[in-house]
């Protein structure tokens, strides 16, 4: 999680269980993350600070279909799908969560999770380490 340009959680383990597909996995990840995040929304505005946007970035587009509408959109390859992993479907329409889509290429969390290399490698890098980016024709 992000508040500002600097991290305030983050964590990297596997999942606990065996999905079907990569939507289902980005299903099951949503939900296991949604605890850490209504915490740290509420602990935020308990020491007085506001909360405008919690927001959720994907990259599948049938993930969040199924995050905004639920059981709704289920198909009969997403039928199987636990209720449980529809919390976020809850919290959407609350509105203490936005699901927004971002490129594959855009993702930050790909950096700790996949090899990357050359310019998308240094791309992330720089972000992270909050430094100016540089571009590949820069490199000496």
């Amino acid at each position: 999680m992000l508040m500002g340009k600097g991290a305030t959680y983050g964590s990297s383990t596997r999942q606990k269980l065996n999905t079907r597909s990569s939507t289902e996995a980005e299903l099951v990840s949503v939900d296991d993350m949604m605890g850490q995040v209504l915490w740290t929304r509420c602990f935020l505005e308990a020491h007085g600070y506001k909360v405008n946007n919690n927001v959720v970035y994907q990259d599948n587009k049938s993930a969040i279909l199924l995050e905004k509408n639920g059981r709704g959109s289920a198909g009969k390859r997403s039928r199987h799908l636990n209720v449980r992993y529809f919390f976020v479907t809850d919290r959407i329409a609350k509105e203490e969560l936005r699901v927004e889509y971002c490129l594959t290429e855009e993702m930050t969390g790909d950096f700790f999770t996949k090899p990357l290399q050359g310019s998308l490698f240094r791309k992330f890098r720089q972000g992270i380490m909050n430094l100016p980016t540089i571009h590949d024709d820069e490199i000496g």
